[in-house]
This record gives structure tokens, C-alpha cells and sequence, in this order.
């Protein structure tokens, strides 16, 4: 049978993108399409708005700080109108450059929604009919706001990035690493900032030991944080969104942000009547290479729900390309996956978690937290984590945490060193470079303890 494509894309974000683009350089006939704007979750509401919103909220610390060093400053004052032109401008030639590249490499682009309509068949909104060999899903995911009376008051953190004006005070709710970065980010630039979130800890998930820690910092810095709370219903009085929480508690914010986490982005694709399995939160199920219950339908990125970063998304679009259309059968990697939380400060982590480790072998625990020399000078309170944890058997370092400023540039490194098989003595022989808090990972001898 003749197609019209070779491979049409559904979606245009960084795992969509990476594959048609790839695909195309091949010599395939590729065809996207993006109903919103290219570049996704990561480059329009993700990671590059909200990473320079965490640079633009962390000045304020570093203003006060630049105080007690000796720098004569005046009282600062954040503008959000000026930084927000200069984001709008910075997403508009990012997603220039997405355009840019696909165009180069012969992808045809609509810039409108499309569905699928069968095993090899798209249909755009405006009614246009397309068959494809294969079609990929790259939909990724969307905010998620349960079901509480008041609700439509609501933010979500797509709507953060668009804010006309900086609310006065806000509550943040949920305990996720977007919930935590978003009470990180308002509070620096000035925000009076409660967060809530139903569990007993925050970032359900990471390592017990470093959340605990993170949480300490989340208020010592001044975020009113309260755990095992959740919001029983929202409604506009006395001026703002008075929020009655299920402890109890009421207050009146200005804004009430929903970041409880993302789903799979798959409702009205028509991927179920076509055959597509979904499964119970909406997520196309997959095989180790990214193929549907179709064979002819291949999904990648957080529409799997499988690990919801952009450089995985990009990884399973990369090895898409390599297995369907270069003959070479390519599993994406899911596991020592580094990641980052950009708190203030940061929390990286790449392997196992201590209680992960610890329920399938012996394992040795080594810990350190301090006053890092530049908060420590100037009296700042704050105090940074590093942790390992090794196989008391094979020696190898199964796991790293670190809470510290810069966290998520020192994890890149170890992330290597962990994927190569590096044992604790191979860090213990690795001199350290001094004065820095990095030389943390390679100067703890002895285990705190072992489980």
C-alpha cells in the first residue's frame, strides 16, 4: 500500500521532535503535527521557563547575601514585567529553533490538532485525512486538578509562566518536585508562599532521608509548609481564594496553584477506538521499544508515563527511529537515570534510594551534612547532604543524593561514574578538590551505618 508519510508525529515536543527529525534525515517522508506551539511541555511550560525563573527568584538570596560580603546594595525590587518579555522572547526563538530544525531536515508541520482515526490513519482538525506507515504519539502530558468544590479558581503551573502580575501571597498545593520548585521560585521573588500536600512527607519517591531534609530547608527559609494537609475547598471571598484545608486551617491567598502532578496527554486522540491499550491513568502502553498494542502505533515521552524527564523522552525518540526505520532494534535505557529537582537549593539523584537498596541487598549508608563554607561565612543556617549508597558486597555505588547549591551540575559527573560500575574505593581513591562541597563525595570513609 502507498502512504502518504512514512511516519506522521502527534505532538510537538522534544521526543517527537528528536524522532521526526532524525527520521527525516534518513529519507523518510515525515509529517508533525502540534496544536499548541513546538517545543512542548519542556520548552513552552517546563523546563527552560521555570529553570530561569528558578535563576531570576534566586538572585534575591544572593542580593542579601552580596550584604553580608561587604557590597553596599540597596534594597532590590523584582520586576516581573520585564522578566516576563524577556522569557516570551527566549520561548519565541526556542521554538523558532524547533521549527527551524524540522524544517531543514524536510518534516512537514501542521500546526493544528490531529487524531487517530485507525492503525494508519490521521485526521487533522480542519478535516484533512492522512495515511501514515506508522504514526508516532508524542502528546506528553498535562496538568492534573482533582476533584475539589472551587476548583475552576485554580492555577496550574502551565498558567505560572503566563501571570500578568506576581500574586502577594500564594499557596502552592502538592508535595512533587513541580510543587516544590514553584513554592522555591515564588518565594525568592518575593511571594508570600504556603505550600500543602496530603502526604506525610514531600517528593513521594526520592530518598526518605533527603526529603526529610529538603522539607527542613523548604521552611527554614520561610515557605509555610504543611504536610498531611490537603485543600477541602476553594471559593472567592474577602478579596482572594479563601482555601479551608482538611486540618482545619483557612486562609485567603491571592492565587492557589495546582501542582499535583501531570497525566498522560491521550484523551479525544481516538487511540482506544483505533486499538490502542491505555492504561488505568491514560498512558499508552508500550514494549521495550515504544510500541503500542497496534504495531503500527509507537508512542514516546511522558504520554507512556514511564519516566516523565526530556532527555528520556528524547532517548526513546532517538532509539524509535533507530529500531523502525534503521533496522537496528533499540531499547531506550530506563535505568541510573540522573535527575534534578531545582529547589534552593537543588536536589540531585541518580540510582537507588537508600530504602530501595536496602530490600534487595546489604547496603552501606554514608552521609554528611554541613554548612557549606559560603552560607557558613555570612551565617546562613542552611546545611547541604551528601550521600552514597554501596553494595556491602560488591562495593559498587548504587546510589547518590546531594542537597546543596549546584546539586544538579555535580550529579551529571557522578552519573557517569555510577553507569561505569564505580566502586566506594574507587571514589575513596579520587583525590579531592579542595575547597569545595563537592569534595564531599569522595572524603566520607565511614559508613553511618549499614542495613
Amino acid at each position: 500500500m502507498k502512504y502518504d508519510y512514512d511516519l506522521f508525529v502527534i505532538g510537538g515536543g522534544s521526543g517527537g521532535v528528536r524522532a521526526g527529525r532524525l527520521a527525516a534525515e534518513g529519507g523518510a517522508r515525515v509529517a508533525l503535527a502540534e496544536e499548541y506551539r513546538m517545543g512542548g511541555t519542556c520548552v513552552i511550560r517546563g523546563c527552560v521557563p521555570k529553570k530561569l525563573m528558578v535563576f531570576a527568584s534566586g538572585h534575591s538570596g544572593a542580593l542579601r547575601e552580596a550584604r553580608e560580603y561587604g557590597w553596599q546594595i540597596g534594597e532590590g525590587r523584582f520586576d516581573w514585567q520585564r522578566f516576563r518579555r524577556r522569557l516570551d522572547a527566549e520561548l519565541d526563538r526556542l521554538e523558532g529553533v524547533y521549527r527551524a530544525n524540522l524544517g531543514r531536515a524536510g518534516v512537514e508541520i501542521f500546526d493544528q490538532r490531529a487524531v487517530v482515526a485507525g492503525p494508519h490513519e490521521v485526521v487533522l482538525a480542519d478535516g484533512r485525512r492522512f495515511s501514515a506507515e506508522y504514526i508516532l504519539v508524542a502528546t506528553g502530558g498535562t496538568p492534573f486538578v482533582p476533584e475539589v468544590p472551587g476548583r475552576e479558581l485554580a492555577w496550574t503551573s502551565n498558567d505560572v509562566f503566563l501571570m500578568d502580575a506576581l500574586p502577594r501571597r500564594v499557596l502552592v498545593v502538592g508535595g512533587g518536585y513541580i510543587a516544590c520548585e514553584f513554592a522555591c521560585i515564588l518565594h525568592g521573588l518575593g511571594v508570600e508562599t504556603a505550600q500543602y500536600y496530603r502526604g506525610a512527607q514531600v517528593l513521594r519517591g526520592f530518598d526518605d532521608e533527603a526529603r526529610g531534609h529538603l522539607a527542613e530547608l523548604l521552611r527554614d527559609q520561610g515557605i509555610d509548609l504543611h504536610v498531611g494537609t490537603d485543600v477541602e475547598r476553594l471559593e472567592r471571598r474577602d478579596g482572594g481564594i479563601r482555601v479551608k484545608a482538611t486540618d482545619g486551617r483557612e486562609a485567603t491567598f491571592d492565587a492557589v496553584i495546582y501542582a499535583t502532578g501531570r497525566k498522560p496527554n491521550t484523551a479525544g486522540l481516538g487511540l482506544e477506538a483505533a486499538g490502542v491499550k491505555l492504561g488505568r491513568w491514560g498512558q499508552v502502553e508500550v514494549d521495550a521499544y515504544s510500541r503500542s498494542s497496534v504495531p503500527s502505533i509507537y508512542a514516546v515521552g511522558d504520554v507512556t508515563d514511564r519516566i516523565t524527564l526530556t532527555p528520556v523522552a528524547i532517548r526513546e525518540g532517538a532509539a524509535f527511529v533507530e529500531t523502525v526505520f534503521r533496522g537496528n532494534p533499540t531499547k531506550p535505557e530506563h535505568d541510573l537515570v540522573p535527575s534534578a529537582v531545582f529547589t534552593q537549593p537543588e536536589y540531585a539523584s541518580v540510582g537507588m534510594t537508600e530504602e530501595e537498596a536496602r530490600d534487595e541487598r546489604p547496603v552501606e549508608i554514608y552521609s554528611a551534612a554541613f554548612r557549606p563554607m559560603q552560607g557558613a561565612f555570612v551565617g546562613r543556617p542552611g546545611r547541604v547532604l551528601f550521600k552514597l549508597i554501596v553494595c556491602a558486597e560488591t562495593r559498587k555505588v548504587l546510589g547518590c543524593h546531594i542537597i546543596a547549591p549546584g546539586a544538579a551540575e555535580m550529579i551529571q559527573m557522578v552519573a557517569v561514574a555510577i553507569r561505569m560500575g564505580a566502586t566506594k574505593e574507587d571514589f575513596d581513591r579520587t583525590v579531592a578538590v579542595h575547597p569545595t562541597m563537592a569534595e564531599e563525595i569522595v572524603l566520607m570513609k565511614t559508613p553511618v551505618r549499614r542495613a
